[in-house]
């Protein structure tokens, strides 16, 4: 049977935080910029048919919330969700910040900037 495949769609914040990483990179390497992107993007684009590839997120099943998963594309964590049509790319940031941390950042952050 082939499995369901998904639309994948990103989110705004997602969005733009892979532009920030790419940015980032390519201020020292933009070799090295195009590689994690490609390698970002193909990791993002597998969960149309294979959406539960990734794990919950640990910080947030800790607290009973197990709707959201992450994969690993190291150093960087991708968020997402998925249902029976789509699979939603929400964030993705780098592995060593600290997850309460960063949502705390951008729940606190004026609407206007997020």
């Amino acid at each position: 049977m082939t499995p369901l495949r998904r639309r994948v769609l990103w989110s705004v914040t997602a969005r733009n935080d892979l532009g920030a990483i790419i940015d980032w990179i390519a201020a020292e390497n933009p070799s090295a910029a195009r590689t994690a992107l490609s390698r970002l993007r193909a990791a993002a684009e597998r969960l149309h048919a294979f959406p539960d590839q990734g794990r919950v997120v640990p910080e947030l099943r800790r607290h009973g919330i197990e709707l959201y998963r992450e994969l690993i594309v190291a150093p960087w964590r991708i968020i997402y969700r998925a249902d029976d049509q789509t699979a939603q790319v929400l964030a993705v940031f780098d592995s060593r910040r600290d997850l309460e941390d960063l949502l705390l950042e951008r729940l606190t952050r004026p609407l206007s900037t997020q």
